[in-house]
C-alpha cells in the first residue's frame, strides 16, 4: 500500500473526473491521499471531499509562499478551529519560493515564521516548500524551532546541504515524480544518501507527472512510479519501499 502525502485535488484539472481519479488511486493500492488546500475555496472543497471519502482523503491547510502577501490573522484563527475539530492532519504547504517571487521575499519570510510557530502551537506537522531559497529556509527553520518542530521538505530537489541539515533537525524528506526525470540525477543521488526511514512519497499532482506520463496530468495513482524509482535507486523491493514509506507517513501524520 502507498500514501500520496501531497496532492492538490481541488484544482480545476480534476473537476470533470474526480471520482474516477480516486478509483484509479484505490486500484493502484494507494490507501490515503493528503490533499493540500491553499485558500478558503480550496479548503471548503477539500473538507467536502474528505466527507465524501472518509479516512481516504485527508486535509492539510496552509498558504503557499506565492500568496504570502494575502496573509491575514484570520488564516491563523481558521487553522486553530480546523485543528480543534480534527479536520486537518498538517499545516502547509508553507515556506519560501524565490523562483518567481510572486510575493515579496520579506513577506514570505514573515508568513513562513508565523506558520512554523502555529504548527508547533497546534502540535501539527509542517509541510515545507523551498525553491531556490535553501539558505533562508534553513535559517528560519533553525530560528523558529522551539524543540517541537515536526516537518517534511516536500518535493525535494536534491540540494543535500538543505537535506542534511533538515535531517539533522529531525525532518522528513518527500520525493515526487521528479525522481524519475532523465536529467534529475541530483535527486536520485539524494535518494541514495537519505535513509529510507526518513523518506515519504508524493505526487504534488496535478504537477510533475513521472517520466512515463510526462506532459499529462499527474494523479495520485502515479505515486507508485515514485516508489518504484526509489526502490530501483536504493536496491530495495517495491514492496519494501511501499511498506516503509507508508509507515513513515502514518507516523508523521499520526494516522
Amino acid at each position: 500500500m502507498f500514501i500520496d502525502t501531497h496532492a492538490h485535488l481541488t484544482f480545476p484539472e480534476y473537476k470533470a473526473d474526480l471520482p474516477e481519479v480516486i478509483e484509479r488511486s484505490k486500484q493502484a493500492n494507494v490507501e490515503a491521499i493528503v490533499n493540500i488546500a491553499l485558500d478558503d475555496e480550496a479548503l471548503a472543497a477539500s473538507l467536502r471531499m474528505a466527507e465524501d471519502y472518509p479516512g481516504y482523503v485527508l486535509n492539510a491547510y496552509g498558504l503557499h509562499p506565492h500568496d504570502a502577501s494575502t496573509w491575514t490573522d484570520g488564516i491563523a484563527q481558521r487553522t486553530r478551529e480546523l485543528a480543534k475539530a480534527n479536520k486537518i492532519v498538517a499545516l502547509g504547504e508553507m515556506g519560501l519560493d524565490y523562483h518567481y517571487k510572486l510575493s515579496p521575499i520579506e513577506e514570505q519570510k514573515e508568513v513562513f515564521r508565523k506558520l512554523l510557530q502555529l504548527s508547533q502551537e497546534l502540535d501539527l506537522p509542517a509541510i515545507i516548500h523551498s525553491r531556490e531559497a535553501s539558505k533562508d529556509t534553513l535559517t528560519i527553520l533553525h530560528e523558529e524551532n522551539q524543540g517541537k518542530l515536526k516537518g517534511v521538505l516536500h518535493c525535494f530537489g536534491g540540494d543535500m546541504e538543505l537535506g542534511q541539515q533538515a535531517l539533522d533537525m529531525g525532518l522528513m524528506i518527500s520525493f515526487t515524480g521528479t525522481v524519475t526525470f532523465k536529467k534529475a540525477e541530483a535527486v536520485r543521488q539524494a535518494v541514495q544518501q537519505i535513509p529510507i526511514e526518513r523518506i515519504m512519497i508524493e505526487t504534488d499532482c496535478p504537477f510533475l507527472a513521472p517520466q512515463v506520463y510526462r506532459g499529462k496530468r499527474n494523479e495520485p495513482a502515479y505515486v507508485v512510479e515514485v516508489a518504484a524509482k526509489i526502490a530501483e535507486v536504493k536496491g530495495l523491493s517495491l514492496e519494501d519501499v511501499a511498506a516503509r514509506t507508508t509507515a513513515n507517513a502514518r507516523n508523521f501524520f499520526e494516522l
